[in-house]
């Protein structure tokens, strides 16, 4: 059998999620210290450490197969490269940001002027499509500085929190897109490469799956069953066991948590009690 080739960000906000999701999946990687490169000891996979805006490149080259990388780099420089499980982590925005002395109205205030920006495909496009000429400035690093010194008028950047701009005097004023990382794959993937990328793909899936799901069990009146299975988001029936008190049943299922607290409400309406709710490691289906 082949070996996967997986490229992850050498270090930076993207490295450290991207390991634990490979170890969630099952998959031992020996990753010691400043290593470029390591192999799974329990699948047909190696990591290779790499420059984040290095790796778009080397998928379009084929010298990785698939890559965890945000997709707001596959915007810039990923000339269509396929994206086939968004792993949401390490979310964003790319966004346009001014001075906050900036009387900002709209878009078209920013005609002419110059633009700092680690991104000039993206900006590129984003500004031509509003029919707005702009001068771009391209820089790598320290983009929120730019206008502080006086080399740009505005930024476009990537924007989590928002407490960099905030530091540097500037504020969010256009968002180009909303980012995460992502699992693509490259164009020249071998056929038996790609049987390997399916098998990963399903384990990743089954720990997003985990991650957004908790696992309930609670005592109910046999005659309430019907209602909680109304309320209940289930994957295919409820599990109902009989107590040993007559008349009540313990009912498990899985729930949504981010809709956790008002399916909850719910249960305790029609009588649910002994509510307990327990994280899920995988869910496979």
């Amino acid at each position: 059998m082949s070996t996967l080739k997986i490229a992850i960000q050498k270090s930076g906000r993207l490295n450290e999620d991207s390991i634990q999701i490979l170890k969630d999946a099952g998959i031992s990687i020996d990753n010691g210290i400043d290593q470029l490169k390591a192999e799974a000891s329990n699948f047909p996979l190696e990591v290779l450490y790499l420059r984040n805006s290095d790796i778009p490149q080397y998928l379009i080259d084929g010298v990785v197969d698939i890559a965890i990388v945000g997709d707001n780099l596959l915007v810039e420089k990923g000339n269509n490269i396929e994206v086939i499980q968004k792993l949401g982590f390490s979310k964003c925005k790319v966004s346009v940001a001014v001075p906050k002395a900036f009387n900002y109205k709209s878009v078209q205030d920013l005609d002419g002027m110059r633009i700092a920006t680690s991104y000039p495909k993206t900006v590129l496009d984003f500004f031509t499509s509003k029919g707005v000429t702009v001068d771009i400035h391209q820089i790598s690093g320290s983009v929120e500085i730019a206008p502080n010194i006086g080399l740009a008028d505005a930024i476009v950047d990537i924007v989590s929190s928002g407490s960099t701009l905030f530091k540097n005097n500037l504020k969010e004023v256009e968002v180009i897109f909303k980012s995460e990382a992502v699992l693509a794959v490259s164009p020249k993937v071998s056929p038996e490469s790609q049987k390997i990328i399916d098998t990963l793909k399903f384990r990743i899936e089954s720990v997003l799956r985990a991650r957004k799901s908790k696992y309930i069990l609670m005592n109910i009146p046999n005659d309430k069953i019907d209602a909680v299975g109304k309320i209940l988001p289930v994957l295919r029936s409820l599990t109902v066991l009989p107590l040993a008190q007559e008349g009540w049943s313990s009912v498990h299922s899985v729930i949504d948590k981010d809709t956790f607290w008002d399916v909850i409400d719910q249960l305790k309406e029609v009588g649910a009690e002994g509510i307990l709710v327990c994280p899920i490691e995988k869910m496979v289906l």
